[in-house]
C-alpha cells in the first residue's frame, strides 16, 4: 500500500525540481499529490483586521506574494501532467510556510521538503522551515537533500534503530516505503559508555514485526570508528557504504518560545545529508 496523501512544497527556489520530482515518484505509486505553495503571510494576521477594513499595502503585498505562488505552483502542474499523473491538485495557501505546511500536513501521510542549502537560505523563516515541520507537523517529513538529482527513492533503505518511541513511529510510517523496498538494513550504532541502547534495541528486534508486514530486513550493530565520531556521521557514512537512497530515523527535539532545540543526531542529519531522509518526531 502507498501512501496515498502526499503534501509537497512549491515554491521557485533551486532545490524545488528535485523535491518535486520526488513526490511525483511517490505519487505514482497510487497516491493523490497536493502541491501547496505558501504565500508567507501568516494567516494570524487576516482576522487582526477590524470587519470591513483592509490595509492596502498588505493587500498589495499580498497580491505579488501570489502571483509568485501560482507561477511555481503553474510549473508544478505541468511536472505533473508530463509524468501523467492522474490524481493531483494545486493549492495556493495564505499563510507562513512552516504554519501552513503543519496544518495541512497533518491530514496527509507524508511531506516532502527540501533540506535547506547554506548557500540560499541563510538565516529567517525558510531556513528554519525543515525543523519546524518535522518537530510540529505530526507527519513524516521526507527531506530531499539541496543538491540531490535523483527522482525515484526507496529501493536501498537504511534505518536508524535504537529501539525509541521515536524511532518506532518512524519505522511504523515508512511502511509504504519499505515494502517497495528491494533491501532494508537497520543499523544500530554502539556509542558505549554504559549505553543501553544495544541492550534495547536488540530486545525490540523489528524484523519479526517487519516480516508480517511484508518486509524483510537485515540486523546489524555498528560501533563508532572513535570516541568522537557522532551517531549521525556514523549514519552517513554507512549510508554511502552500502549506497542506501533513502535513511529512516526518529526526530529528536523540542521547542521553547521563539526556539527549536534539535537533537544531535537529528541536526546533523538536517544539515548534513547526502540522501533522502524520512524523519518523523
Amino acid at each position: 500500500m502507498a501512501f496515498q496523501t502526499i503534501l509537497v512544497h512549491v515554491d521557485d527556489s533551486p532545490a524545488a525540481p528535485a523535491r518535486i520530482g520526488v513526490a511525483i515518484a511517490l505519487a505514482k505509486q497510487g497516491g493523490h499529490l497536493i502541491g501547496m505553495a505558501p504565500t508567507g503571510v501568516s494567516r494570524s494576521l487576516h482576522p487582526s483586521l477590524a470587519p470591513g477594513q483592509t490595509d492596502p499595502t498588505l493587500a498589495l503585498h499580498l497580491g505579488f506574494l501570489r502571483e509568485q505562488a501560482h507561477t511555481a505552483l503553474a510549473a508544478f502542474t505541468a511536472r505533473c501532467e508530463a509524468a501523467g499523473l492522474t490524481s493531483y491538485e494545486a493549492r495556493v495557501l495564505d499563510d507562513d510556510a512552516a504554519g501552513g505546511l503543519c496544518l495541512h500536513g497533518r491530514v496527509a501521510d507524508v511531506i516532502v521538503l527540501s533540506q535547506t542549502d547554506p548557500d540560499q537560505g541563510g538565516p529567517g523563516l525558510l531556513a528554519d522551515l525543515p525543523a519546524e515541520v518535522v518537530l510540529h507537523a505530526g507527519t513524516p517529513v521526507l527531506m530531499v537533500p539541496f543538491s540531490s538529482q535523483r527522482a525515484s527513492i526507496g529501493q536501498r533503505v537504511l534505518v536508524s534503530w535504537d529501539a525509541s518511541r521515536e524511532a518506532a513511529v518512524a519505522l511504523q510510517l515508512a511502511l509504504p516505503l519499505l515494502r517497495h523496498a528491494s533491501s532494508v538494513d537497520l543499523a544500530v550504532f554502539d556509542t558505549g559508555s554504559g549505553s543501553h541502547t544495544v541492550a534495547e534495541a536488540q530486545a525490540a528486534d523489528p524484523r519479526p514485526w517487519l516480516a508480517r508486514h511484508g518486509v524483510r530486513a537485515s540486523f546489524a550493530m555498528h560501533p563508532l570508528a572513535h570516541k568522537r565520531q557522532h551517531v549521525g556521521e556514523a549514519l552517513l557514512a554507512l549510508a554511502a557504504q552500502k549506497n542506501a537512497d533513502l535513511l529512516v530515523m526518529g526526530a529528536y527535539g523540542h521547542s521553547r518560545v521563539r526556539e527549536t532545540i534539535l537533537g544531535g543526531v537529528t541536526r546533523t542529519l538536517l544539515e548534513s545529508m547526502t540522501v533522502p531522509v524520512l524523519m518523523a518526531h
